[in-house]
């Protein structure tokens, strides 16, 4: 509700800029990087992209995926997606730490995890020439001057958390865009 998550507000912020751009967001609330593999990338390569936004752990994190295996899931998207030759733009992890739900669940499932997922994000990325747009370290600087970044789960952005980071993206998605 209320303008959808960010690649719905970055595709809205694209086209009042005057770029002709079509969308289709395959997010789905809950997945993991190993949904993706399974449920979506055939899906977007369906499409025949010419950009692709992908954010992808936060619930690996929470769910306990193993850092190797959420890096060598994320490879495989990585290297298939480039096939398409669509620019891709990937999103690290937020500091999820300073989510009102952080107070609420062992602090086990999330003190010392975020870094090494962030981690392989970025190997990631470098390995694929993929552009990386860091919310780690602006969600650190946003979350706090925000008290309404999130909704009223306590986890998820709400539309103004959303709006930050769509925010934040747009200068590096108009720039691809544009090409």
């Amino acid at each position: 509700s209320q303008g959808g998550g960010y690649p719905d507000r970055l595709a809205s912020r694209l086209r009042q800029g005057g770029l002709p751009v079509g969308h289709t967001n395959l997010g789905q609330s809950g997945a993991r990087v190993r949904d993706v593999v399974n449920n979506a990338l055939k899906r977007v390569i369906a499409l025949q992209p010419t950009l692709i936004t992908l954010g992808v752990g936060t619930n690996d994190i929470w769910r306990g995926t193993e850092v190797a295996e959420f890096q060598d899931d994320l490879d495989r998207i990585a290297r298939r997606l480039k096939q398409t030759g669509a620019s891709m733009v990937v999103v690290n992890i937020a500091d999820m730490a300073l989510a009102p739900i952080a107070k609420m669940v062992p602090s086990a499932l999330y003190e010392g995890r975020i870094e090494p997922f962030n981690t392989a994000i970025a190997s990631v990325a470098r390995a694929h020439g993929l552009h990386l747009v860091d919310l780690y370290e602006s969600s650190r600087e946003m979350i706090p001057r925000r008290p309404d970044f999130f909704c009223s789960d306590g986890f998820h952005p709400s539309a103004a958390g959303y709006d930050e980071w769509a925010d934040l993206m747009l200068p590096v998605v108009r720039t691809l865009v544009q090409r």
